[in-house]
């Protein structure tokens, strides 16, 4: 990515800064500052401000930052100097009127020892310190063609390593091996690691959305539940979510999932610009309701997805706010039946200037998904 993408990335943030009425902001989340400067390392807050921008890091990082942000000023300390004094020292030689901190990223206590340094340098004391949150975060929501590319390339990563654990499936596999085989097969396709670690849940234990695999092996049940994504080199992540069965699956299995599919697909053709967060989530949700399963979909249908996981927006039925033009966003309604299974069919989503666009590919009809 060239250097001025992040220039201009920089320069809305600056916009948003002024509208905050404060002099200057103290970066500290990881991924926003990766996301302001292409720097890849961590422990290292970005100043920023009208009249300044510098990177407060330490020598482990000062030829990374040579390497990774060209013409970026960087304020390097040695291991005798505390960050929090650092950074008050930094502050003090703009001595703005108004200092913000990205709060949702630091601690209570580190955002006390942040206040009480900037207090007790030189001139510290006639800082006004404000806490502001989500500022970066919501410059994020929106994603540009680079990160765009980036999303699709963790797709393909995720998708070959899938197909890839498909063909390897054997009976007498856990679930725990099955999620390792999973994510080394997305390293071999470029993925710097697996966005989050893999769901795999056979038979009943599919019916906990956030199940951790352990000692179940596949061939105890006709179906498993795979829920997986992976991450690029740059931080990028794709989530998605199958139903794999042998074929000889039980008829309330079907049942579940042409329901999940049915709201899933509504849920998808509801997305476009402007449309209510809310309001997408319902055209999926109704479906499930309608089908008297409303009380076993528990969670939203979906978020923005990106340098996390789980990012805003995010729809459910109290979501505030609307779809734009540049959302990455996963859709993945879900049906758990206690002491049954569950199913969720997840995707990821694209909303464009007219519409929408399903960018994830791996098939999700119950025919295309038998193994063995």
């Amino acid at each position: 990515m060239t250097p001025a993408r992040f220039l201009a990335r920089q320069e809305n943030l600056l916009k948003l800064i002024r509208e905050a009425e404060v002099d200057a902001l103290l970066v500290v989340g990881v991924a926003n500052v990766s996301y302001l400067t292409g720097f890849s390392g961590d422990s290292s807050p970005l100043l920023i401000g009208p009249s300044i921008r510098v990177l407060i890091s330490d020598s482990r990082y000062q030829t990374q930052i040579a390497e990774e942000c060209p013409g970026l000023e960087a304020d390097i300390r040695t291991q005798r100097t505390r960050q929090q004094d650092q950074i008050a020292s930094v502050v003090a030689k703009i001595c703005p009127r108004k200092l913000a901190i990205e709060s949702h990223t630091c601690t209570a206590d580190e955002f006390a020892k942040l206040k009480e340094a900037i207090g007790n340098s030189d001139g510290g004391k006639s800082i006004e310190i404000k806490a502001l949150a989500s500022t970066v975060d919501k410059l994020r929501q929106v994603k540009d063609d680079d990160e765009i590319a980036e999303i699709q390339l963790a797709i393909y990563q995720a998708e070959r390593g899938f197909a890839m654990l498909k063909a390897m499936l054997t009976g007498n596999m856990t679930e725990r091996q099955a999620a390792h085989e999973l994510e080394h097969a997305m390293r071999r396709f470029g993925a710097d690691r697996a966005a989050f670690d893999p769901i795999i849940a056979v038979g009943d234990r599919s019916a906990l959305p956030h199940y951790r695999p352990g000692e179940r092996q596949i061939e105890e049940s006709s179906f498993v539940l795979i829920d997986w994504g992976a991450a690029t080199s740059r931080g990028y992540r794709s989530d998605l979510t199958r139903v794999l069965v042998t074929d000889n699956f039980p008829a309330k299995l079907q049942q579940l999932h042409g329901v999940v599919l049915k709201a899933q697909l509504a849920g998808i053709a509801a997305i476009h610009p402007g449309a209510k967060l809310s309001d997408v989530d319902s055209a999926a949700r109704r479906v499930i309701e309608d089908a008297g399963f409303g009380d076993f979909f528990g969670h939203g249908l979906g978020h923005s997805i990106g340098l996390h996981i789980h990012e805003d927006p995010r729809m459910n039925s109290i979501a505030e706010g609307e779809l734009e033009a540049g959302n990455v966003i996963t859709v993945e309604p879900g049906i758990y039946l206690p002491n049954f299974g569950g199913v969720r069919i997840e995707d990821d989503v694209l909303v464009t200037s007219d519409g929408h666009e399903v960018l994830t590919s791996v098939p999700k009809m119950l025919e295309e998904s038998v193994i063995g």
